[in-house]
């Protein structure tokens, strides 16, 4: 096992002074008994007058400094960049046929796409159904659609593990946003095909943050659990995949959660916390907004991502990432809690 970062990383002097008066984990709601909504803070398009502004510009800068890092968005194939209005007749079925064609649509099975498509081939190796809930909206936002078609795209395990990135070796990164790509691509094109069916759909495509936190929504149609480094951990690819996702009115049918045994996993692996250089990942849960969960120090975690162009190894070392782990300890774990259930 790894030993833990002593001492652990800090920021330079000039992006400390970035950092405003108030804590990030205060602004996330850490300490906070009170259920509340979230508040967004991370890859703001328009930062404006948030109380981030100068950090969120200062990453956005330092990012597009590396010319790799602008063109794999200024030239990638992100799908339709203007979606049509909804077709004004609906096309009627019922909610588990739609279900079934949209997860189909998503993982690439179905033949008949919109004009213009990029191709034949699965766009997503993940996709559920979540029925939207209020607390899942950030601050300042609303979202009148009762449905959540979300998508997961799996990165390459050997191309992630080079994180952190540097100027001259950005690999590790640019797989992330190759990934993000292909899941704007897929999410738009489906908002494209949902609405020639004669309903509304609106995409949410990372980097940039949208009005949904998708992290909650993923773990409530069955994508995993939260791991201690803050995200998921799916049983088939454990962390290593990013999320996508469409909003709509369209008839669906929500699937259920995935409990499988990380979260106690996690209770005993030290391997994020002790491989994270500025000590952003700690051993305990920490109340946040009414919830004990695992959650990341965001005023550690962020000067780092910023100063190595992009992070990613509490993912890229995470045991249930590595290719063919996560299946076996799924199996191991699930035993483990039916049994603790049954004795009980």
């Amino acid at each position: 096992m790894s030993k833990k970062h002593s001492p652990p990383w800090t920021p330079s002097p000039a992006h400390g002074a970035l950092l405003p008066p108030i804590s990030g984990c205060t602004f996330n709601g850490f300490g906070e008994v009170a259920p509340r909504r979230p508040r967004q803070i991370f890859w703001l398009r328009k930062p404006g007058s948030h109380p981030f502004a100068r950090l969120l510009d200062a990453v956005k800068q330092r990012f597009s400094s590396v010319a790799a890092y602008r063109e794999v968005y200024a030239n990638a194939d992100r799908g339709p960049h203007k979606l049509p209005e909804p077709a004004t007749t609906r096309t009627d079925d019922t909610a588990g046929n739609w279900t079934r064609r949209v997860k189909a649509f998503v993982l690439g099975n179905v033949a008949a796409r919109p004009g213009g498509y990029p191709g034949a081939g699965s766009e997503a190796e993940l996709v559920g159904i979540a029925d939207i809930r209020p607390d899942w909206v950030y601050e300042g936002f609303t979202s009148t659609f009762p449905h959540l078609v979300v998508v997961g795209n799996v990165m390459d395990h050997v191309r992630l593990s080079r994180v952190p990135s540097s100027a001259d070796d950005p690999e590790g990164q640019l797989e992330v946003c190759d990934q993000y790509n292909r899941g704007a691509r897929v999410v738009n094109w489906l908002a494209h095909w949902i609405r020639s069916q004669g309903y509304n759909a609106i995409p949410h495509a990372g980097p940039w943050v949208g009005s949904l936190n998708l992290l909650p929504a993923a773990i409530a149609c069955g994508f995993g659990e939260l791991g201690k480094h803050g995200s998921l951990i799916n049983r088939r690819y454990g962390s290593s995949f990013r999320l996508a996702a469409v909003e709509t009115d369209m008839p669906l049918i929500a699937d259920a959660p995935d409990h499988f045994g990380a979260d106690d996993f996690c209770l005993k692996c030290q391997v994020c916390t002790n491989g994270c250089p500025p000590d952003a990942i700690a051993n305990d849960k920490q109340m946040v907004r009414g919830t004990v969960k695992w959650a990341v120090n965001f005023d550690r975690c962020i000067p780092y991502f910023n100063e190595t162009f992009g992070c990613g190894i509490c993912i890229a070392i995470c045991p249930w990432s590595t290719p063919g782990r996560a299946p076996k300890l799924a199996e191991r774990f699930s035993r483990r809690a039916a049994a603790k259930t049954a004795a009980s």
